[in-house]
């Protein structure tokens, strides 16, 4: 089966890639490289021995993407990953955020209503639940406003793909909403490779430990939490990657027309960002260099996800640890420091 894979030389998109090449599917990647590297495309043929085929444009042209579906009118799927993602990025700069990720969605949409299969899962967020009420995060949990334009954008993406669903005959899609992804492919032959600055916890971590930034900053130690810094839920990447898989697989099983269905995906377990430094040090035993800075805008104190519908309805949990990921994270950094 044929599936395009947009932002698929990105962090999450190139494991999902390499999961889907597994699974002998059909790949083809749309990424414009503006937060990604084609060396990511020579690591996913070295772990699966495949080649996708590769696109480089960006989908805010609408007259490209309606040209890519004009010639590959045969895709049986879509996972559509191409983002801006950095929710202080989107409090700084918020129209290039609803530029990227509403236009190019909605370019997308328009092109996969043509086909015989439409099939989307759609890349969310648990930003999109804001500071939340209740503690585990449930599907259930009301959508308030959100923290920041990013999170704006996939309320506002998975609002658009709703309506599309209801719109159009045999449209099936699924939003994946996830907590924090971390880690890198045991290989070390892919792994999270942001272009400048980080805007992650994990990836400015493993760069400060390896010498290549001064100091990490921790944005706040004065949240109403144990440790006084904000709580998340980190999810290994490899785990991320096969739920995409599942959650297609589960659109291509599916015979209910105008199927729209959201997933948390995530450990449903939190831990701090003190936690996470810690875990970190004992783990690569490197002592990390940081400093507590003030609150960062559009953070929120604590998310965590309840997992039980992806259990129950995608006979889907994770398998790896926070410690696993903290590890694939630095060997991935440790890599790329020897190829300097």
């Amino acid at each position: 089966m044929k599936i395009l894979v947009t932002g698929g030389l990105g962090f999450i998109g190139s494991h999902t890639v390499v999961a889907l090449l597994e699974k002998d599917y059909d790949v083809h990647i749309i990424d414009n490289l503006s937060n990604s590297s084609l060396s990511v495309l020579e690591g996913i043929a070295k772990i699966t021995q495949k080649a996708p085929s590769f696109y480089n444009f960006d989908l805010r042209n609408e007259e490209k993407v309606d040209a890519f579906f004009k010639e590959h009118d045969d895709i049986d799927g879509v996972i559509h990953f191409a983002a801006s993602k950095a929710v202080g990025e989107s409090v700084e700069n918020p129209l290039l955020y609803y530029e990227n990720n509403i236009n190019a969605l909605v370019y997308l949409l328009k092109n996969i209503t043509k086909l015989n299969h439409k099939n989307l899962i759609f890349s969310s967020s648990c930003t999109v639940y804001g500071e939340a009420n209740q503690l585990p995060i449930t599907e259930e949990a009301p959508i308030k406003k959100a923290e920041s334009p990013y999170g704006n954008t996939k309320q506002i993406g998975e609002e658009i793909i709703s309506d599309t669903c209801r719109a159009y005959d045999k449209f099936k899609a699924i939003s994946l909403r996830y907590f924090n992804p971390i880690g890198g492919h045991s290989s070390t032959l892919i792994g999270e490779l942001p272009i400048g600055t980080p805007q992650n916890l994990i990836p400015y971590m493993t760069q400060t430990a390896i010498g290549q930034r001064d100091e990490l900053s921790i944005f706040g130690d004065d949240y109403p939490t144990a440790d006084g810094t904000c709580i998340r839920d980190y999810i290994h990447v490899m785990d991320l990657a096969e739920a995409h898989v599942v959650a297609l697989e589960r659109l291509f099983g599916s015979e209910k027309d105008g199927l729209y269905e959201v997933f948390n995906l995530g450990t449903g377990k939190g831990s701090s960002v003190k936690e996470v430094v810690d875990a970190f040090e004992k783990v690569t035993q490197q002592k990390l260099n940081y400093k507590i800075v003030g609150r960062r805008q559009g953070d929120v104190v604590a998310a965590y996800a309840d997992t039980e519908k992806a259990k129950d309805v995608l006979g889907w949990q994770t398998k790896l640890t926070l410690e696993d990921a903290l590890q694939a994270a630095w060997n991935w950094q440790i890599k790329l420091k020897e190829e300097d």
